[in-house]
């Protein structure tokens, strides 16, 4: 008799595994993202890091991948698969993780590239400028895995729990959020006082990320054995990835819904917690420290609801309807630390205010990306992540430039050592959300007329 042999993914304890190995690559990644944030007011003091320079630095990870570096990453993981793809995009992130911890190390205090780096662009310090390089090649990194990790996922988990599955993986990268909040500033504050310590913890974390993802592709290479042999893997010109598929993307309308809804969307979610720390510290006259303690919270909140969204929209969907009542939230969040939390200087609306946020910040995701499957061919999903993830990161790199120089010029003359004003920087975000909300609703209408599935469950019975 026909022995029927079944896949590796078919095993729950074997996709779950691949899941958490890839989720600990992105762990260790988002770790390092937000390793700075809390340590805005310390970075300003020890190396002269001033507003308009911490978005600049803020905004490097996103340039190069601006510049096309997530397009061609997207072509690479259509051609080259999610194995190489992954280890080169964990190899840069540990590359450019080892720059940045070089650029505000004490060995560069008073080198010779410090010096021939402060000889020019004066009002940007040389370890900001070396800093800054690192955190590009880290950036492009960490998207690229970004990618490769969502269309693993879609690989792995087809026809099964996706969005759970992509709902885990988001929720586990976020815990790696709050625990950055939570360490950084105790490591940075261990006498003497350094920010130098997290730098170097986050490093070496990422260097155990790439392991992880070596693990995770011996798993994968199995995988793809198996599905060879099932036949499940068309090798035909019909299903390969063609340069020309781009314009394909390009010329869809509902890809372009979703891509300027998660630009706006996330626009408003990660330059915001760069400066969070010290918005809270701002207004709340607290020190850094319990600032980061409260803001931390935030994607706890996000961790804990994001897996029941995911299986929510598995069994139930309405993935279209979430999406609006995320930027819905998002905005009253806004507002509120725009306008109550400045005059009611109070610490449980701040914890009320980030917890509605990581509210938000569990729906739209856990919407959004499911849901490009659904609207876009398998064999160029890979290139259709990669050009969303390149639209969103040209609102990664603008927004936190765009609100330091805001939050410079509506505090132009503040006395040193007196609390930020971030009122009016604030309705930056603000904007975001509403503009957000009105593309949800016109990708509820698009997927009403056209039929895409975006409000139907998963898991089909």
């Amino acid at each position: 008799m026909e022995q029927i042999q079944k896949k590796l993914n078919d095993s729950a304890i074997c996709r779950w595994t691949a899941l958490i190995l890839i989720a600990l690559t992105m762990f260790f990644g988002y770790m390092f993202v937000d390793m700075m944030s809390p340590l805005q007011s310390m970075i300003e003091s020890q190396r002269g890091w001033t507003p308009d320079v911490f978005g600049m630095y803020g905004s490097s990870e996103f340039i190069l991948n601006v510049f096309g570096f997530l397009i061609l990453a997207g072509i690479i993981l259509d051609k080259s698969g999610i194995r190489f793809t992954g280890e080169l995009s964990a190899s840069l992130m540990f590359i450019g993780a080892c720059i940045k911890f070089y650029a505000v190390s004490d060995i560069f205090v008073g080198s010779s590239l410090q010096m021939w780096l402060d000889s020019w662009w004066t009002s940007f310090p040389a370890s900001a400028k070396l800093a800054s390089l690192g955190f590009m090649v880290f950036g492009c990194g960490c998207e690229m895995a970004g990618i490769t990790v969502s269309k693993a996922i879609a690989k792995w988990f087809a026809g099964k729990e996706m969005a759970l599955a992509m709902g885990l993986e988001m929720a586990i990268a976020r815990v790696g959020v709050f625990a950055i909040f939570s360490i950084s500033p105790k490591l940075a504050a261990i006498a003497p006082a350094t920010v130098v310590r997290p730098v170097a913890f986050c490093t070496a974390l990422l260097l155990i990320g790439l392991i992880t993802f070596s693990v995770f592709c011996i798993l994968d290479k199995k995988l793809d054995k198996q599905l060879d042999n099932k036949n499940e893997v068309s090798t035909s010109s019909e299903d390969e990835f063609h340069i020309s598929d781009l314009g394909k993307i390009f010329g869809s309308k509902v890809f372009w819904i979703v891509a300027l809804l998660c630009v706006l969307y996330y626009s408003a979610i990660f330059p915001f917690q760069r400066f969070a720390t010290n918005m809270l510290e701002s207004n709340l006259g607290i020190s850094a420290e319990t600032a980061a303690n409260i803001f931390r919270w935030f994607p706890m909140g996000a961790a804990a609801i994001t897996p029941f969204l995911g299986g929510y929209l598995d069994h139930k969907g309405k993935g279209a309807t979430m999406l609006i009542f995320g930027a819905i939230l998002m905005t009253v969040c806004h507002l509120t630390f725009a306008f109550v939390l400045p005059n009611y200087p109070n610490i449980v609306i701040a914890y009320g205010a980030i917890v509605v946020l990581g509210i938000s910040f569990s729906l739209v995701p856990a919407a959004l990306w499911p849901s490009v499957p659904k609207i876009m061919e398998t064999r160029y999903l890979g290139s259709a992540y990669s050009l969303i993830f390149w639209i969103q990161n040209i609102g990664l790199c603008l927004f936190p430039m765009i609100f330091g120089y805001a939050l410079a010029f509506f505090n132009e003359g503040k006395a040193e050592g007196t609390p930020y004003n971030y009122t009016y920087p604030m309705l930056i975000f603000v904007a975001c959300g509403v503009a957000a909300m009105l593309l949800g609703m016109l990708l509820k209408h698009e997927d009403k007329v056209k039929g895409y599935g975006l409000e139907e469950p998963n898991i089909k019975k």
